[in-house]
């Protein structure tokens, strides 16, 4: 597993674009307290059957994926999709086509009908999104998203597999401050309604997680690819928050008094996880030491969730959360802002984006193909 871990490390070396997670997200780490999402103890794998593969050339790593059954997936959807993920390749087809064959193999001996990827594991909406990049290749990804050299999309697609869902992401800058229509529209939404608003309390990270994953099970509920969140997903998810999270950036709405909303953004952990291609520099505890000493002043951020519980749609209650939060980024020295993983067939968020001053400057797509029976 440590080899599967390594491969994008090989693949990648000198890539100025290109941030891993930390090991610790994928092996597990007593010291972080991370359970990693490759080891049996994940609470993943409490409802799915994986595997993992390698490409060598003697002891050179050339490649890697995973395939995965999720039966939660597949039971929400009464469906038969077998996922592929953790999709690495040096530039040869051949080796891609040497992963994919052993992927869809053992998708195939499952039963499986469609295969679908690639994810961190599978591409249900709260899994690390892997998925492919397909435009944007000139800057860094933000936390948790990926990037890849063009190749690999002209890989899937020469392999037979097509589009499945796009997903968007804009870039917006902070430093503009926000927008005087955006002012005028939330003294119009806080005259006309009860609409209250106040920062994540981290001394209470667990219970105030339940309130996020409460919005997002309903808020998301009708999204491609939606699959519920756990209670051991909800605690994984508290765990994360701890080390980086800014609470000015992290915001509930009430209406008249009920839970309406959240807006989550992150500073990025990206910008002190970037490789600086030294094998003590790049160690883990490195780089959270480095995520530790900086992360009050990183100047990105990532808008990771924005719900609102369906009954409270259309009262304004996104334009003041949007005020709120880009209003506390500017004034504490965050420069961007970057809306992202938004599904290309979510128009509301789209515009929203839009209207908030920020252009499209990445897309991921996920791909899918039937599996033929031999």
């Amino acid at each position: 597993m440590r080899q599967f871990v390594n491969v994008p490390w090989r693949i990648h070396r000198g890539d100025p674009n290109w941030i891993p997670p930390l090991r610790a997200d994928m092996l597990g780490s007593r010291i972080l307290r991370i359970t990693g999402l490759l080891t049996p103890a994940h609470p993943y794998h409490r409802n799915a059957e994986v595997t993992h593969f390698l490409v060598r050339n003697g002891s050179v790593l050339l490649g890697r994926i995973s395939a995965a059954v999720n039966h939660r997936f597949n039971d929400r959807y009464n469906a038969r999709i077998g996922f592929f993920g953790f999709f690495d390749t040096v530039e040869d087809y051949e080796v891609a086509r040497l992963l994919l064959d052993s992927a869809r193999d053992w998708l195939a001996e499952r039963g499986m009908e469609i295969m679908r990827g690639p994810g961190g594991y599978s591409t249900a909406t709260h899994e690390s999104q892997q998925a492919v990049l397909i435009d944007g290749f000139k800057t860094p990804p933000t936390v948790e998203l990926t990037h890849n050299p063009p190749y690999y999309g002209e890989f899937l697609e020469r392999y037979g597999f097509a589009k499945a869902k796009d997903y968007h992401a804009y870039m917006i800058n902070i430093t503009d401050g926000p927008d005087e229509r955006l002012q005028r529209i939330v003294d119009g939404v806080r005259a006309r309604r009860q609409i209250e608003t106040r920062m994540i309390d981290l001394s209470k990270v667990r219970p105030e997680v339940d309130k996020i994953v409460k919005i997002y099970n309903e808020a998301w509920a009708d999204n491609w690819g939606f699959l519920p969140l756990t209670d051991s997903e909800a605690a994984a998810m508290a765990d994360s928050l701890k080390l980086v999270a800014d609470p000015g950036l992290l915001r509930f709405a009430y209406v008249d008094g009920d839970l309406a909303a959240v807006l989550g953004a992150l500073p990025d952990p990206n910008v002190p996880f970037r490789p600086r291609w030294s094998w003590w520099r790049d160690t883990d505890a490195v780089r959270v030491v480095r995520l530790l000493r900086t992360r009050r002043h990183i100047p990105r951020i990532r808008l990771m969730f924005f719900g609102i519980r369906p009954q409270f749609r259309k009262l304004g209650v996104d334009a003041v959360l949007y005020h709120e939060v880009l209003s506390y980024a500017l004034k504490h020295g965050y420069k961007t802002c970057e809306p992202s993983m938004l599904l290309e067939d979510n128009d509301l968020i789209l515009r929203a984006s839009e209207f908030m001053g920020g252009h499209r400057y990445k897309t991921w797509r996920v791909y899918e193909m039937p599996i033929k029976r031999s």
